[in-house]
């Protein structure tokens, strides 16, 4: 009979033990409230990037330097943006493999919706405003070869964090990777706020405010992630974090400001070239801030953020390009750095 049940001789047979790492056994628990109530923040702000006002973007209205000046920050963006996605999918699969609690989960896969939303604006403002970039273009003039030229190598160093996080994420403990995390947040929210009122393009302004609004939330889940991840913190993993700070601090200047030594492998030329269309895109009205404001923005976000973690007895690392004391962490590695933006 269907409704009969089949019961084996001496009871049910145990299933077998699953291999760990492993997404199964299935479970939802949530441990911080917190986190479950900023994921379900994060479900009723969703925006779609089609719905910006696209039309109001007119190539017409720049001149030919001024459009490949937009195009290349866009490009020099997308090296962070267009990484967010893979890198927060992966991280969320790792959260799922490691048995995360529910809204730890819930909340990677939301930072992964918003990255991808960031990634569709760059690619939507450089076709509109330069067809085949970043790359699928032939360059005619000096100073689109320089544009081009500076783009693929720009690249060619993306791709050597891509594989050094890809070897660090099952590596690193929540701890160390959120605070790395938190450093492009709080770097990106930073950015954004200031292009935002800085832009004289509708289209750009409400772009870079939805954006900013992304990664400030964004931030909120790594600080709470945080605050369970610190209290008991050993010297050695503290010793980590202070690493990646630095580590953080020498990717993402290529966008907050400029690119120091210590991970970057780009020619001499490089960056004489990446100031002359830095200052086209700022022409453009993109909202590019100066050299001297990008680093007064830069060093408020290093405060903050220093002010963090000092508090859970973590030291923080010199900065002396931007004249801020702390240890000294020379060398950086490509498999140290695990920052996202």
């Amino acid at each position: 009979m269907a409704d009969e049940l089949t019961i084996p001789e001496g009871g049910f047979w145990p299933a077998p033990e699953i291999p760990q790492p492993n997404i199964y056994p299935m479970e939802w628990r949530v441990e911080t409230d917190k986190l479950a109530a900023i994921y379900e923040k994060s479900k009723r702000t969703v925006w779609n990037p089609a719905d910006l006002p696209w039309d109001a973007l007119r190539p017409g209205d720049h001149t030919p330097e001024q459009r490949l000046g937009i195009m290349y920050w866009f490009a020099v963006l997308a090296n962070f943006d267009a990484s967010g996605p893979a890198v927060f999918a992966r991280a969320t699969i790792q959260a799922f493999e490691q048995h995360e609690e529910d809204p730890v989960r819930k909340c990677f896969f939301s930072i992964t919706r918003d990255e991808m939303n960031h990634e569709e604006c760059c690619q939507r403002s450089i076709a509109a405003i330069w067809p085949g970039g970043p790359l699928a273009w032939n360059p005619r003039t000096d100073l689109e070869k320089a544009a081009h030229n500076n783009i693929g190598w720009l690249y060619h160093n993306g791709g050597r964090y891509w594989h050094g996080y890809k070897s660090a994420v099952g590596k690193y403990s929540l701890a160390v990777l959120f605070t790395s995390f938190m450093m492009g947040e709080m770097a990106a929210s930073t950015l954004f706020r200031g292009m935002a009122s800085g832009t004289r393009h509708p289209l750009f302004g409400d772009m870079f405010a939805r954006i900013g609004r992304d990664e400030s939330r964004h931030l909120q889940i790594c600080m709470t992630i945080l605050e369970n991840e610190w209290p008991g913190l050993t010297d050695d993993v503290k010793g980590q974090i202070t690493k990646q700070l630095r580590a953080g601090f020498v990717f993402l200047s290529m966008i907050l400001w400029e690119p120091p030594e210590g991970f970057w492998e780009l020619p001499p030329y490089f960056l004489p070239n990446h100031r002359v269309l830095m200052a086209h895109a700022r022409d453009a009205g993109l909202g590019v801030l100066s050299f001297e404001e990008q680093a007064e923005n830069w060093k408020q976000a290093i405060a903050r953020v220093r002010a963090i973690v000092e508090r859970w007895g973590i030291e923080f690392p010199a900065i002396p390009e931007l004249d801020i004391s702390g240890v000294d962490v020379t060398v950086i590695d490509p498999e140290d750095i695990i920052p996202v933006f």
